[in-house]
């Protein structure tokens, strides 16, 4: 008790709000990581998926600033994140279906949920920092961080299980979901330290512009690999 009357509120609602906000893309791509898993295996999936993502957000936050002033991490994080795209996209030919129990499938899910998650977070983890930046003692800023993340992780728990079920109901929301990290990564790049140094700062002008063109190139060589697939089969 004496712990949550030493807490600054308005910080830890702060950080649970940016979470909220920012993890919408995270229970995305846990859903779409998960929807060809078994459905006995697809809660192990979501559970041991947010705990890998929520460990590295952890760890990601502590190096927050360093890393996002490494030149061409941002593009080298943008360009996985539209193959990550394309591969739920090419996988999604309706021929991969949950009728498997393979232990291979739940560990590849859970990978694919921590690498996606590494390369979104990239820029959450600063907007989670600066909340955080709010407290004097900086002994207590890492505790607010993780207070946060921890009563967040529900949150994150609850939208992907909403995801899957909506995905079982409507398949075009795998094409939106794959659209949504084309336009992540497509705006990421744009803002890469190596190249606004490279092209000057109007560079980061062209985020919207390059967003849109991630997200349509995702979801257009994604639907060409999958209706390929569809006719091999």
């Amino acid at each position: 008790m004496e712990f949550l009357a030493m807490l600054d509120w308005s910080v830890v609602l702060q950080i649970i709000l940016i979470d909220i906000l920012l993890g919408g893309d995270n229970a995305v791509i846990i859903a779409l990581a998960c929807r060809n898993l078994h459905p006995n295996q697809r809660r192990a999936g979501i559970l041991w998926g947010t705990a890998g993502a929520i460990i590295l957000r952890i760890i990601l936050t502590i190096f927050a600033v360093t890393l996002l002033q490494i030149p061409y991490l941002k593009v080298v994080g943008g360009l996985l994140l539209l193959w990550i795209g394309y591969k739920l996209m090419a996988d999604n030919s309706g021929h991969d279906g949950n009728d498997l129990e393979a232990p291979d499938k739940l560990f590849a899910a859970i990978k694919t949920i921590i690498v996606a998650d590494l390369v979104m977070s990239l820029d959450n983890v600063l907007a989670i920092a600066g909340a955080a930046g709010q407290v004097d003692d900086q002994a207590h800023q890492f505790g607010y961080i993780v207070f946060g993340l921890i009563v967040s992780v529900p949150i994150i728990i609850a939208g992907s299980r909403l995801v899957l079920f909506l995905i079982d109901r409507f398949p075009l929301i795998v094409t939106a979901g794959a659209g949504l990290l084309g336009w992540i990564a497509g705006g990421m790049m744009m803002t890469d330290p190596g190249m606004i140094k490279q092209f000057g700062e109007g560079i980061q002008e062209f985020a919207i512009m390059a967003s849109i063109a991630g997200a349509l190139g995702v979801m257009v060589v994604g639907e060409l690999a999958k209706r390929r697939r569809k006719k091999e089969h």
